[in-house]
């Protein structure tokens, strides 16, 4: 496995994006991440038409396991979410955006 970047600590989300990026350099593995957010993305709308709240944990499923997959298999790093869980959380949402709109690459 890849050495794991050392804790840093990030005066902002600006700060931290440059750096979550460079952790999803492989191509796959933000093809993960975009599967597995629109599956989670689907299941909260399924979440919401059936009122079936199991839907809720395959929505966390999909997300963080598509994305956990990505990194431990493809990536070889530990994902930023175990060190900076929110701002992870924020970058995962940003680079599906920038992907849906062609400002990263699939």
């Amino acid at each position: 496995m890849a050495a794991t970047l050392p804790e840093r600590h990030y005066a902002s989300f600006s700060e931290f994006y440059p750096t979550y990026l460079s952790e999803h350099a492989h191509r796959v593995n933000r093809q993960l991440h975009f599967l597995g957010s629109t599956l989670a993305l689907l299941s909260l709308l399924l979440l919401l038409i059936t009122h079936q709240w199991w839907w809720l944990a395959v929505a966390l499923f999909c997300g963080y396991g598509f994305a956990w997959a990505g990194h431990f298999m493809v990536e070889k790093n530990q994902p930023a979410t175990f060190r900076h869980p929110l701002y992870s959380f924020m970058g995962d949402w940003v680079m599906y955006w920038q992907m849906l709109t062609g400002q990263v690459s699939f």
